[in-house]
């Protein structure tokens, strides 16, 4: 939890659409957040630094990364 608040504004938006919304691609996290593509790049880096997301391969799309909540309930359990 002290992670969080250590977050820039941008990371916690984006931390918080992704525990509500499930796995999304960049472009839909721009879309959803509001927020300029450069600062969705940089809060997905932060949130990655710190071990809190996880990128997939998107089927749909190959192009495209999804990014997804990493639980740490999930990750504990292991």
């Amino acid at each position: 939890m002290d992670d969080i608040i250590n977050l820039p504004p941008s990371s916690q938006k984006i931390l918080h659409l992704l525990e509500s919304g499930g796995a999304l691609t960049h472009k839909e996290l721009v879309h959803l957040s509001s927020l300029a593509p450069r600062t969705v790049r940089y809060a997905l880096k932060r949130l990655k630094d710190n071990d809190m997301i996880v990128e997939k391969f998107n089927f749909r799309d190959a192009r495209q990364i999804l990014y997804e909540y990493k639980d740490p309930q999930m990750v504990s359990a292991r």
